[in-house]
């Protein structure tokens, strides 16, 4: 049975020193990780990149941070740069102690830094222009770096307030990319009226392959507005991992150089030519790097997807 405990060995004392089965190395090294374009500019980002949502914010709030600073690691040894956050992750802890660890690194001007303000809420609250551009300044001292590659607006948060704010910090220098997020499936309807009428450079959106709801509408028109999309939940948060517990990879997987449940589920994502970057949260180095293999070597094609979609929908709900 191939699980995400099979990828890899991991040693402790460096992100570097790793010892793979002898067949996963070799995959790994045989291809590179694929790069999608950033529609608005044509810049290439890996396709695969970390999140600090969930579990990553739940470590960061400990005394304890020496996993995370591994997984920075794992990240940036294997060709990843894409790092996903925001100033409320964690209750803040999720963002101040990434900084600090990257600023250990050394690698402040590695990460690709994709952070968001919102200081509205997430249901129709009105936001505080000086309270806004407060923790947009914060912000940016936690990361120690001008500009900021990529800030959106958290959540649809107050857009007629906060939208501005993002693009005139990208008019003036200090943000290379902006956009919103949405992961409520009740605001679809909201998200896409903003994508036809708004400048945006990304969105952000769950999807997974048992939640394809960004297929109908929002996916499609990001190809044709020419928008960026970061993915933030392909394993449905833990959803997925509760579907497949005790279930054996198809054999047929391997088709498309899937060695694990975390490989199958990226991939289905990434197969999607709209997505950009999906960037799932772990605090696990070994998880990273089984992470970083969905983003290597051939993706499903449509006949491949179908097949996945309709083996993960026949098992049962989580």
């Amino acid at each position: 049975m191939s699980s995400r405990r099979d990828f890899i060995k991991y040693s402790a004392l460096s992100a570097s020193a790793l010892t793979l089965n002898p067949s996963m190395l070799s995959a790994i090294e045989s291809g590179e990780m694929l790069k999608r374009m950033i529609p608005s500019t044509g810049e290439e980002l890996p396709a695969v990149g970390l999140g600090s949502s969930a579990t990553f914010s739940s470590v960061a709030q400990s005394d304890d941070a020496t996993g995370l600073k591994n997984v920075l690691t794992t990240l940036l040894d294997n060709a990843g740069t894409v790092f996903d956050t925001a100033p409320r992750y964690g209750g803040g802890a999720a963002e101040e102690v990434a900084g600090q660890l990257v600023g250990e690194l050394g690698a402040r001007d590695k990460i690709f830094w994709a952070t968001k303000m919102n200081v509205a809420g997430n249901d129709g609250g009105t936001a505080d222009v000086e309270e806004a551009r407060a923790q947009i300044e914060a912000s940016f001292e936690i990361f120690g770096k001008t500009p900021i590659d990529c800030m959106q607006v958290h959540n649809l948060g107050d857009l007629k307030t906060q939208l501005p704010i993002v693009a005139e910090l990208k008019q003036d220098g200090r943000v290379r990319y902006t956009g919103t997020t949405n992961t409520q499936p009740r605001r679809v309807g909201q998200l896409l009226e903003v994508m036809r009428n708004e400048e945006l450079d990304f969105i952000g959106l769950d999807y997974a392959i048992d939640n394809r709801l960004a297929e109908d509408e929002l996916l499609p028109l990001a190809q044709e507005r020419g928008i960026g999309v970061f993915v933030y939940a392909p394993f449905g948060r833990t959803r997925l991992w509760s579907r497949v517990k005790g279930v054996d990879l198809p054999e047929w997987a391997a088709e498309i150089g899937v060695n694990s449940w975390a490989q199958f589920f990226i991939k289905f994502v990434l197969a999607h030519p709209a997505v950009t970057v999906v960037t799932p949260a772990t605090t696990n180095p070994k998880n990273m790097l089984d992470n970083l293999g969905g983003g290597v070597g051939p993706l499903p094609d449509s006949a491949m997807q179908t097949r996945m979609a309709e083996f993960v929908d026949a098992l049962p709900s989580a």
